[in-house]
């Protein structure tokens, strides 16, 4: 009975944790082809990309197409860079919250073949290897699922209170912004008092100087 309830637990929990994804870019010319992804602070990644040409586009070819990579994070630092590669890895963990990016681009003697890359992305607990942990704790079975299911819990936890913070954070974004809007249209409707006032003296002094009232 109890074993039905994690199974049911973790099933719920693999539809809102992150897994492993793959990824596939055309790469056309010389144009640059960006991934994004939103993560918070101290969450692990793993990267691995690899090229080869399209399946109508050279394909008997043996050899394999360069690309060039660049892994930036939300402020520009530079976290991974390798030019005329037909393949490589990434590793980093994430130092400030945001969007990191992943762009990925064809050196130009190589521009005008159908080049592909396969990018297979991993954060989180999904960067995890159960297996050493497992060995290491030893424990397996039962025992390994509920520790599965204590970091996938925590992992939920953290990332609830990161969108709680962003979402008080844009809260007070907005109503900075309200009373900001509020204030200015205060300021334009006095404006516009402070004008019509104006008006109606200087047209009121215009018609007594012609002796028109």
């Amino acid at each position: 009975m109890v074993a039905n309830h994690l199974w049911a637990v973790m099933l719920a929990l693999a539809v809102v944790l992150p897994v492993a994804r793959g990824i596939w870019l055309e790469l056309p010319g010389k144009e640059v082809k960006c991934l994004s992804e939103e993560l918070q602070n101290k969450v692990v990644v793993f990267g691995e990309y690899y090229a080869f040409y399209g399946e109508h586009d050279d394909i008997n070819s043996t050899s394999s197409p360069s690309i060039s990579v660049k892994v930036t994070s939300p402020h520009g630092n530079e976290l991974h860079h390798n030019e005329k590669v037909p393949y490589g890895k990434f590793a980093f963990t994430t130092t400030e919250s945001g969007s990191y990016h992943a762009c990925f681009w064809v050196d130009g003697e190589q521009t005008g073949r159908n080049i592909t890359v396969g990018l297979d992305w991993k954060n989180g607990i999904a960067t995890k290897d159960w297996d050493s942990i497992a060995k290491k704790e030893k424990i397996e079975g039962l025992d390994l699922e509920l520790k599965k299911l204590e970091v996938a819990v925590e992992y939920i936890h953290d990332k609830m209170i990161h969108m709680m913070s962003r979402e008080m954070a844009m809260k007070v974004v907005n109503d900075a912004t309200n009373a900001r809007v509020a204030k200015y249209s205060v300021l334009s409707l006095g404006l516009c008092v402070v004008v019509s006032i104006l008006q109606l003296l200087y047209l009121r002094r215009y018609f007594r100087k012609k002796k028109l009232i």
